[in-house]
């Protein structure tokens, strides 16, 4: 009876993102993209897909790892789904790569003129990576769930 489903999972994910350093994430993503798009012009060749696709997944990265790296601060309920995170890395990460994923799809489609299907490839190979990422960072911080007891 201690099994839960995805859709409690998916809920679970959201609460340890309660409270994530989402200012952090909003001004590290936009100054990232920036500096990308800006560079990229610099040397001749600047992306702004490329650029704002950097800047989603590492917005998608910033809130995500900065929400579980103190899992003893908030109330009572996000401290349990910070710790359920870091038990669970692989089911948590879900939620950062579909963020990922949804903000980086038109981007795609409207910039980039890839169609449905190429966008939604693009989009989602974007998810996948942050995904991978959040994962292996909350898996190597699996040890605070442990001192947070």
């Amino acid at each position: 009876m201690n099994e839960i489903t995805r859709r409690d999972e998916v809920s679970l994910s959201g609460a340890a993102l309660r409270g994530a350093p989402w200012k952090a994430a909003v001004i590290g993503g936009g100054a990232v993209s920036a500096v990308s798009f800006g560079m990229g012009l610099i040397t001749g060749g600047g992306d702004l897909v490329w650029a704002l696709g950097l800047g989603i997944s590492l917005f998608a990265l910033i809130a995500a790892i900065g929400s579980i790296a103190k899992p003893e601060e908030g109330d009572r309920v996000t401290r349990q789904a910070r710790l359920w995170a870091l038990r669970h890395p692989w089911k948590f990460a879900l939620v950062p790569a579909g963020i990922t994923a949804v903000l980086d799809y038109p981007v795609q489609l409207v910039l980039d003129g890839e169609g449905v299907i190429g966008s939604a490839f693009q989009a989602g190979w974007h998810g996948a990576l942050v995904y991978m990422i959040a994962a292996i960072l909350a898996l190597t911080m699996q040890g605070r769930a442990r001192s947070a007891r």
